[in-house]
């Protein structure tokens, strides 16, 4: 919103109203915004919690100081929720088709996430909401994302025309030479550790011969929905410890940003070789406001934790994460940026299949980890849970600079 105010103030020759142009000082004001509601708001919303009695329920998983957890105020998401929203609003040009597929997807997992906490929390149902209505919610968010970037416009990539060049005047007034370049429609996306390399959904419907083109757009959909469902659950799975879900989504959002900033320069793509996507420079602007969001929420989920994100915020964390992968086209590093996630999720999945499976042959289940998801494996063998958060960040920052890593070392 003040973005077309100073915009407008730009226009009447107003002196520093062009500072709003500046992806920059956007994306600061964004993050110092975002610090500020999260600690300043944050507090008085964790008071209103504590008096309107919305406290943790505990089940009994025979973990050290579970219990102490108990009536510790839950649903605290709307707290990053609020601080994502409103710097973004004030920030970022909200005629952008990114930045309103990110505040569709911030709002709708938010929503969700909320439904679900209010039936555990006043509806004394433990179960939540059931899995198949969140499974729904994260479909249709998937079918929004995957449909809008396949028929809007302004969602495209910039390539280069192979043989054809272009003059152009520089920064310094010089006419050089450049690469010609056109605005495609692609279901291509950048491969990790491979240079020149693009991955195409197009590619499992190469039996169609001249159709696999056409029908590659509906692969991409479902990736997306796919991708949105895995990723945001996995950050729900990780939401199991005192800042561990909040600080691993504050150093994953951190490199979407870079990533994000690298992806909207013509400059920084054409030298690591990544694609280019016109007017993504608003998502940093986002990022910004998301990173500030998780830090400032950290000041009060650190351990020992005064206020939980619930589902509220897990479940938006997640697909907000996926999302923007998705939006600058580097959702297939998520395995590696977000494998703390990952590794949770997998845990999970490999406990219950063999649990289920050695019942069916022995009589009795077995368990591969002494309890999952994988933080509470730890936990049973003793580890406090300050140094499982902390041990998992230094995993998660490790796992953040190979990402980074991946641009260049192909």
């Amino acid at each position: 919103m003040l973005y077309y105010l100073f915009e407008y103030f730009a226009k009447m020759d107003i002196p520093g109203a062009g500072v709003f142009q500046y992806i920059s000082f956007r994306s600061g004001m964004a993050i110092i915004l975002s610090l500020l509601i999260s600690t300043i708001y944050g507090k008085r919303v964790i008071n209103l919690l504590q008096k309107k009695q919305i406290g943790e329920v505990v089940r009994n998983l025979n973990l050290e100081g579970q219990y102490a957890k108990k009536g510790t105020p839950t649903m605290g998401g709307l707290i990053i929720i609020a601080s994502i929203l409103v710097p973004t609003l004030l920030f970022a040009k909200l005629s952008n088709v990114y930045i309103i597929l990110m505040l569709i997807s911030t709002v709708w997992l938010g929503a969700i996430g909320f439904l679900d906490d209010y039936i555990k929390v006043f509806k004394k149902n433990k179960e939540g909401l059931a899995g198949r209505f969140k499974i729904i919610g994260q479909v249709g968010l998937g079918l929004i994302v995957g449909l809008t970037m396949l028929l809007n416009d302004s969602v495209v990539a910039r390539e280069k025309v192979p043989g054809k060049t272009v003059v152009i005047t520089n920064t310094q007034g010089q006419q050089v030479e450049r690469p010609a370049t056109v605005d495609v429609k692609t279901t291509q996306t950048t491969i990790p550790f491979m240079k020149s390399k693009r991955f195409d959904y197009a590619w499992f419907v190469g039996f169609m011969g001249p159709k696999a083109a056409q029908w590659g757009w509906l692969i991409f959909v479902l990736a997306v929905i796919f991708i949105i469902t895995a990723v945001s659950n996995g950050a729900n799975m990780t939401d199991g410890l005192d800042g561990l879900a909040t600080g691993t989504s504050a150093i994953i959002g951190t490199t979407l940003g870079i990533l994000a900033y690298v992806s909207s320069n013509t400059v920084f793509a054409e030298y690591l070789n990544i694609m280019y996507i016109p007017q993504s420079e608003e998502l940093v602007v986002f990022m910004s406001a998301f990173i500030g969001a998780t830090i400032g929420f950290l000041w009060y989920n650190s351990y020992p934790a005064q206020v939980f994100m619930g589902d509220t915020g897990s479940l938006t964390l997640g697909g907000i994460i996926a999302v923007f992968a998705i939006l600058i086209k580097t959702e297939l590093i998520i395995p590696i940026l977000c494998g703390i996630f990952l590794v949770e999720n997998i845990s999970v999945m490999m406990q219950v299949t063999w649990f289920k499976y050695t019942k069916k042959k022995y009589g009795v289940g077995r368990r591969i980890f002494l309890m999952a998801p994988l933080h509470h494996h730890y936990q049973k063998k003793g580890y406090t849970e300050s140094k499982i958060v902390t041990r998992f960040w230094i995993v998660g920052i490790f796992l953040a600079v190979l990402t980074i890593v991946t641009l260049k070392v192909r």
